[in-house]
């Protein structure tokens, strides 16, 4: 599925949405590292089951659009108006009502309008400056189940110099403000939810939570 990407734009200062489709990539390396990751992400939204999903940090709707064309009930929020105006035009485009898609910043969700079954969370906790509060946010809406990926560090930054990329910042990402090991970022989730299955696609950890 190819989509409208943002292409390293930026909003208020902040790098959004995806630098290049990822999704649609032609690299071999990053085509198996992206296939992990869908395997991985599928298999515990399967497992969650849910009637309703709400997808934080939606970028430009690639899940969303997605799930909504396997016939789940999916909608998606992100900080970014830009990024949010490119998810309603890939939305169009792939036949998908734009009314599933709203900005809004993490750190601003309500019970009321943003609960659902599902929280999907993957690739947003290393760019706030206050994590605890964004878990915070999730653990209000979420009606059972949470699915959290973030980067495996120091594994993300070593890949990312093995490849020539951001050198002069020792391999880190324009952006990642955070940087967790496995086990550090199981023991900072764990605080607020009770964690049902941990994956580790490379080079990625990902964690289905459960509500307490």
């Amino acid at each position: 599925m190819s989509i409208k990407i943002a292409g390293g734009k930026k909003e208020d200062g902040i790098v959004v949405g995806n630098s290049y489709d990822k999704y649609a990539a032609k690299n071999p390396i990053v085509r198996w590292m992206m296939n992990g990751f869908e395997s991985s992400l599928s298999d515990l939204v399967a497992k969650a089951a849910p009637q309703t999903i709400h997808e934080i940090g939606c970028g430009e709707g690639y899940w969303v659009i997605r799930w909504n064309k396997q016939g789940l009930n999916a909608r998606g929020s992100d900080f970014s108006s830009q990024v949010i105006e490119m998810a309603i035009d890939n939305a169009a485009e792939a036949k998908i009502t734009h009314s599933v898609f709203k900005s809004r910043s993490i750190y601003d969700l309500n019970r009321v309008e943003d609960s659902a079954d599902l929280i999907v969370c993957c690739e947003v906790l290393e760019h706030l400056e206050n994590p605890e509060a964004g878990l915070k946010s999730l653990k209000e809406i979420a009606k059972d189940y949470v699915i959290l990926s973030v980067p495996r560090e120091p594994l993300w930054c070593a890949l990312n110099l093995a490849r020539g990329k951001y050198v002069k910042n020792l391999g880190n990402t324009p952006g990642h403000l955070q940087h967790w090991s496995k086990s550090n970022f199981i023991k900072l989730v764990e605080k607020y939810f009770t964690i049902v299955e941990v994956k580790s696609p490379l080079p990625w950890t990902m964690l289905l939570c459960r509500q307490r």
